[in-house]
């Protein structure tokens, strides 16, 4: 339980590092506006994650109830789905390139909603935890519903720790990324590697 939990916060923290366009969002609006404009942003995100784990926690557990083989097929298109990103991630520039222009001032609450809504609205961050998190159930007393809840719980935890340290560091984190142009080819192999093991760990009997 506790290494499958441990492994479970491995993964997230590197996909949370892994340049994309939540994080590279957060690291912009906190370059224009500032840190607490950022760190809004950050709390939008993390709370839209708590919808996606309610439909995933429902839903999966409505289907493991049902039947178990159908909890197989959704393993199945768990590493498939894992094993396209991996390779969508491999055809990926590994440039990391931001723009703060034409970036308007707006309020933490603004961001905030702004944060909230592009998680919400973006069926792939379903897609994503349907995929995630059913390879991390950890018990076979707790309930399912429970069991997605902690690990959407730390998904969130450990997701908000990496985000807000991007937005407070987010000069540092800027300067870096411009002055070495390797550090985005590092992340694209760590992201491919933790989905690729990931998939490997569902295939295995």
């Amino acid at each position: 339980m506790t290494e499958t939990l441990i492994s479970f916060i491995l993964a997230t923290a590197t996909l949370a590092f892994s340049p994309g366009p939540d994080n590279i969002f957060v690291l912009v609006q906190s370059i224009v506006n500032g840190k607490k404009y950022g760190l809004a942003t950050v709390l939008g995100l993390m709370t839209g994650c708590i919808i996606h784990t309610t439909l995933v926690a429902f839903g999966v557990s409505a289907i493991l109830k049902q039947n178990e083989n159908l909890f197989l097929i959704i393993k199945l298109f768990g590493a498939g789905y894992l094993l396209y990103l991996a390779y969508q991630v491999y055809k990926s520039d590994a440039s990391i390139t931001f723009s703060t222009d034409n970036v308007s001032q707006k309020t933490t609450f603004q961001l905030f909603k702004t944060g909230f809504w592009m998680n919400v609205l973006n069926p792939k961050v379903t897609i994503f935890f349907l995929a995630f998190f059913p390879q991390f159930l950890f018990s076979e007393t707790i309930s399912t519903v429970v069991q997605f809840y902690i690990l959407g719980g730390l998904f969130i935890i450990t997701s908000f720790i990496i985000f807000s340290s991007i937005a407070l560091l987010a000069g540092s984190i800027s300067e870096t990324i411009k002055q070495n142009k390797k550090i985005g080819i590092y992340l694209k192999w760590m992201q491919i590697v933790v989905f690729i093991a990931i998939a490997c760990l569902i295939l295995l009997p």
